[in-house]
């Protein structure tokens, strides 16, 4: 588990951050029908994202002079377009978990590995010259006034895409999940932590929140 994790001041962010660790290699755990379900869009949730959400997640971002707009906006926004299309699929349980919430909550949510990240973590805002490869492919993304997850190595995680030398992949089992709320939004980080917590443990996995 993390040593550390160490947040710089910031007058909007209301972050809820915990690890997970599961039963299996997410190799191993598909994910049920029932978690499945939750990534369409008028599935029953808790939460329901609105404009009001959406505009407060981007105030968020957008206070270290980052702009969300385009390719850029936070991946909440993404997943609302791909549940609108039917194009959000089932990945692994850990990640479907993260999107099912993500989606109803309106709140971007990260999850890194933590066999792939290095402790001491912290989360602060990016500054100039700070970029990482977010895919696959290669593709890289500029992170000058992004709130980011760092780790030992650097930047690795953020509202907008992760760091593809930390994500989740078929023998992952223990994460880190940062919920990037706003306190604009009163206690729904909170709301949405208890819900996210609710699905892992029904899924086998022990939660321990970080302070």
């Amino acid at each position: 588990m993390p040593r550390v994790l160490t947040v710089d001041p910031h007058p909007l962010l209301d972050l809820v951050a915990f690890t997970s660790t599961f039963p299996a290699p997410l190799s191993a755990l598909p994910s049920p029908e029932w978690l499945a379900a939750l990534l369409k869009g008028d599935a029953s949730a808790p939460l329901t994202s609105d404009d009001a959400v959406r505009g407060a997640v981007r105030d968020l971002l957008r206070h270290g002079g980052y702009k969300p707009t385009g390719r850029g906006k936070p991946a909440s926004e993404y997943l609302v377009r791909a549940a609108g299309d039917g194009s959000l699929g089932s990945i692994n349980a850990a990640v479907d978990a993260c999107n099912a919430v993500s989606l109803h909550s309106g709140l971007p949510i990260s999850v890194v590995d933590l066999d792939r990240a290095q402790a001491p973590f912290r989360v602060g805002t990016a500054i100039t010259g700070d970029q990482y490869v977010f895919n696959a492919s290669g593709q890289t993304i500029d992170l000058e006034g992004l709130l980011c997850l760092f780790d030992a190595e650097g930047p690795c995680a953020n509202a907008v895409k992760d760091a593809q030398r930390t994500k989740t992949n078929a023998d992952t089992r223990r994460t880190m999940t940062l919920l990037w709320g706003s306190k604009e939004l009163g206690n729904r980080t909170e709301r949405a932590f208890t819900w996210y917590r609710e699905l892992l443990e029904r899924l086998g996995a022990t939660v321990e929140r970080l302070p």
